[in-house]
């Protein structure tokens, strides 16, 4: 799937909260080597190089196009360009963080623990994942994706839970780690502009859907989505729109 730095930005501010949220539970003083998984376009790389000024960090992302765009932030670290389920460190990292990019890659079975494998020791994997799959932004697109007449090509790329309860990454990690802090927290956005859940989720989960279909069906799709979003998340008095949206913590020491 490719990515558009610049849609994935109409809501930066937004989407920067948790990672930021993220990076100050992380209790650690002088990591010398840290690894931000599917960094994106550098803003949360920003955040753990403003923390962390004198660490070597290196991002990591399978979109060339975002990598770019983190390149043009001058932060002095390194890009490379891979997946995070097929990247494999030649040394342990001190901090291995990934802000909204594991729930994209299935079974967190094996990827968590081989990425906790890539901590050294009284180091931490910290890890943030949106867990906002049963709310109207994301239950609508799967059911209509599921409906005819896109229910041919669209159905398979349906994943109504990729991201586990948090006892699940509890049991998962526990028996590996010194200590495992887990919280969720449910941000209620306040967005502004026309059918902006419609253009939140086209800089994320929306996109492979719209991938998927051609020049004809695509507009129909996304018309008959953006009508949902207005009945689920109907405009305030003021005019703007209020977009709950929950998200899944996980602070692991090694």
């Amino acid at each position: 799937m490719s990515w558009d730095p610049h849609q994935y930005a109409r809501f930066g501010g937004e989407r920067l909260r948790p990672a930021r949220d993220l990076v100050n539970a992380i209790p650690l003083e002088r990591p010398a080597r840290i690894a931000d998984l599917g960094c994106g376009d550098g803003r949360a790389t920003r955040l753990l190089a403003g923390r962390w000024p004198e660490a070597r960090i290196v991002g990591v992302d399978n979109s060339q196009a975002m990598l770019d765009a983190a390149a043009k932030l001058g932060l002095g670290a390194e890009w490379h360009r891979a997946g995070i389920d097929t990247w494999r460190p030649d040394a342990p990292f001190d901090l291995v963080f990934s802000n909204a990019a594991m729930h994209w890659l299935p079974d967190h079975a094996a990827l968590l623990p081989r990425l906790f494998d890539a901590v050294a020791p009284g180091g931490v994997l910290a890890i943030q994942m949106p867990r906002n799959f049963s709310a109207p932004s994301h239950a609508a697109l799967f059911d209509l994706a599921e409906s005819p007449p896109w229910r041919e090509r669209l159905a398979p790329l349906v994943r109504r839970k990729p991201v586990e309860e948090p006892e699940w990454y509890y049991d998962l990690l526990a028996p590996r780690a010194r200590s495992v802090d887990i919280w969720q927290t449910e941000y209620v956005h306040a967005l502004s502009g026309d059918r902006p859940v419609v253009e939140w989720l086209k800089g994320t989960w929306l996109r492979p859907f719209l991938a998927a279909l051609d020049a004809e069906s695509a507009p129909a799709f996304e018309a008959e989505y953006a009508k949902r979003m207005e009945a689920a998340y109907p405009k305030r008095a003021d005019g703007g729109t209020l977009f709950p949206f929950r998200r899944l913590f996980v602070v692991a020491v090694r």
